[in-house]
């Protein structure tokens, strides 16, 4: 299956923007929970979430390992039903893969196709939504230069890094055009330095684009460092823990903003949380923080 999943062969859902309203959540998350059936016994991974994302926001979740956060991407992108609740995409109930959504995983290997070179990667999926070839040409060519591979256009993806191929599947990704962008712990396999620079590359597309990004991972430091907000989850029956606003300058670099004050304060606050959500702990009603 490609980065940009197409689960459902029925025609994707529309859910075309209203810019008549724009105080409405562009996703909004109620309730959501999900049951999985096992031979001996019901497993829930996840009990009673409940969030909204802005349009134009960049949203980080983190959370203890194994707390269903990529189940609940699965859920939200509609690749995976929920036992109940409800998410829906500018209004619209989300049952399918929508049209306005693009996912991006950890596993770039396995979702890029080694035969077709990173041109072809990023046109597939124009081609299935039947993009006429001029505007494809035009879409493949500027994704591919925004993630700098302009020069790679040939090349397959064993001919690649790591990053460079995390940067096709990205680049595929933003030339469906995309309202949200959901990336599943989406540098997790690549090393430090590349890590960087993809972060800087996502905040650079967020911000050129104005597309609204949800973006699960396992790494306090990168959450602080991408997102407006963090929404930190409990442990599995996963519940949100709390959310956290991110009061760092607009403008960020690994370095300066890495070295402020603000950021490992809080870092630290966010670190304590999923200390908190690993103990077990879970909110009560009227109940906002841990103790």
């Amino acid at each position: 299956m490609s980065t940009l999943e197409t689960a459902s062969e029925s025609p994707p859902q529309d859910t075309t923007m209203d810019n008549d309203a724009p105080t409405t959540p562009l996703l909004d998350v109620t309730g959501l929970r999900k049951v999985f059936a096992g031979a001996n016994r019901a497993v829930e991974a996840l009990q009673d979430l409940t969030f909204t994302v802005s349009r134009g926001e960049l949203m980080c979740l983190v959370g203890p390992s194994g707390c269903g956060k990529t189940t609940l991407l699965r859920c939200v992108s509609g690749l995976l039903a929920p036992t109940t609740g409800a998410v829906t995409l500018n209004g619209a109930p989300v049952t399918e893969p929508p049209r306005g959504m693009a996912v991006v995983f950890q596993e770039y290997g396995r979702s890029l196709f080694p035969w077709l070179t990173a041109w072809q990667n990023v046109e597939l999926p124009l081609k299935e939504k039947k993009v006429p070839r001029g505007e494809r040409k035009r879409l493949v060519t500027e994704a591919l230069d925004a993630v700098g591979l302009t020069e790679s256009r040939d090349a397959h993806p064993w001919e690649l890094s790591g990053g460079m191929q995390q940067r096709v599947a990205i680049a595929r990704a933003v030339a469906y055009e995309p309202q949200v962008l959901l990336m599943d712990e989406p540098f997790a396999a690549v090393d430090a330095q590349t890590r960087g620079e993809l972060e800087d590359l996502v905040r650079a597309l967020w911000q050129r684009l104005g597309v609204t990004v949800l973006f699960v991972t396992h790494d306090i430091d990168e959450a602080v460092y991408l997102g407006q907000r963090v929404v930190v989850l409990s442990a599995s029956p996963t519940v949100v823990l709390d959310d956290v606003p991110i009061t760092l300058p607009d403008e960020r670099d690994q370095i300066t903003t890495r070295s402020l004050p603000q950021f490992a304060e809080l870092r630290a606050a966010i670190y304590e949380l999923v200390q908190h959500a690993k103990n077990g702990y879970r909110p009560q009603p009227d109940t906002e923080h841990p103790s």
